[in-house]
Order: structure tokens, then C-alpha cells, then sequence
């Protein structure tokens, strides 16, 4: 177990002291549930750690198809949202809301959603939903568990969620009050936010794992 980890087990367990009827005591370990802030005040983690319902995970750490997705497709957001400032698409980034700290593989805010600070720079914390959330399915990660911050995200007036799945070459697309719609063909054209004039295809964001190739 990574020492960052281990560090926020110890920190969420405590110990109490039982005493037998021939007199002898014992220590018994037990966990607790920790509070947001307490959360927040821990050390980061790599790859990030997320506290959702007073639990902390820490989410496994990208590979080679993960990466390469999640560069690929937050540059080809930015090309169209940042240069008229619509948009824009942050890795990686810790979101605070709704009782959860999530760190999303890509989160899409609209430019006058995004907080800046008194010197006009981005601003550290972002304590509200993604306008489109985007999730990569790494091996071995819980899909449950994924698609659960995509709908609690909706809940939080996040517009659009997408989970792509690498190895299925699907990807399933979440919307408000919609049911959830499993894309996996090459010419299927995925939704995007209509704040962004952006068109993409499933064909087109699995290419992107082929490295070398042009298309």
C-alpha cells in the first residue's frame, strides 16, 4: 500500500481501550468517518484521492490508453473553447461540491463559470460541478463507482457526462432526466455541450490510441 495511502488510514482510525472480566485490557481498532474539511486538509496524493460520503479512494494511476485519451481529447476541447474563451477543459481537476471532492479525468467549465482570483488568475478551488464531466475507464477501476460521480454531477447541473471505455471502444453518454446511451460505432456522432461547436465521432477519439498513425 502506497505510504500516502496508508497515512489517510491511519488518520481516519482510532483506538479503544476494552478491559475483559479477568481485568486485562485491550486496545481495539476502530474507523471512523471523516468530515469534508477534514479531507481537505490532508495531503494530495498521486494519482488523486476522492472523498465521496465520508470515505476516501484514491483512483488508479493512468496508463498508456488512459493517457493518451485524456491529452488528446482536453487539447481538442481547448482548440475550440479557449481561443474565444467559451471554454475550457481541465485534467485532472479537484471539484468541491455537493457534500463530495471529486477529481474528474477532464472537467469542461464555460468561461464565466470559471472562478479567477483578485489578480485575475485561475483560482485554486473550484467549489461547483463541471458543466461536462468526462471520465476514462482505466483497468481494474470500479464502473459503479465512476458512473456514480457522473450522475451526482448531474444532480449538480452538470450538462453532459461522458464515460469512455477504452477496451469496449464504447462510450456511454449521460444526460439530464435522459436515459444513459452506450455509443460503440465508428461513425457515431457523440454529444457535446452546445455551448461548443465541436464535432466528434466514436471513430474518431479511438484513433487517438493509434500513435503514429495519421487520419
Amino acid at each position: 500500500m502506497p505510504a500516502t495511502v496508508e497515512w489517510f488510514t491511519r488518520s481516519t482510525r482510532g483506538y479503544c481501550a476494552t478491559r475483559s472480566p479477568h481485568g486485562k485490557e485491550t486496545m481495539t481498532a476502530t474507523t471512523r468517518l471523516i468530515t469534508l474539511a477534514e479531507f481537505l486538509q490532508l495531503p494530495e496524493t498521486q494519482p488523486a484521492s476522492e472523498f465521496i460520503d465520508g470515505q476516501i479512494s484514491q483512483k488508479p494511476m493512468p496508463q498508456g490508453k488512459h493517457s493518451t485519451l485524456q491529452i488528446r481529447l482536453a487539447e481538442t476541447i481547448n482548440d475550440v473553447g479557449f481561443p474565444q474563451k467559451i471554454a475550457y477543459a481541465f485534467p485532472e481537476l479537484r471539484c468541491t461540491f455537493g457534500g463530495r471532492s471529486i477529481v474528474p479525468d477532464i472537467a469542461v467549465f464555460k468561461w464565466e463559470r470559471i472562478p479567477f482570483d483578485a489578480d485575475g488568475e485561475v483560482a485554486n478551488t473550484f467549489e461547483l460541478a463541471p458543466d461536462w464531466t468526462i471520465e476514462i475507464l482505466s483497468p481494474d477501476q470500479s464502473q459503479t463507482r465512476v458512473t456514480d460521480n457522473i450522475v451526482f454531477c448531474l444532480k449538480h447541473q452538470t450538462r453532459l457526462g461522458w464515460l469512455i471505455d477504452p477496451d469496449e471502444k464504447a462510450v456511454i453518454c449521460f444526460q439530464p432526466n435522459q436515459l444513459p446511451d452506450v455509443l460503440r460505432q465508428p461513425e457515431d456522432s457523440l454529444p457535446v455541450p452546445d455551448f461548443l461547436d465541436l464535432r466528434l465521432s466514436v471513430g474518431q477519439v479511438f484513433s487517438w490510441l493509434k500513435l503514429g498513425q495519421r487520419f
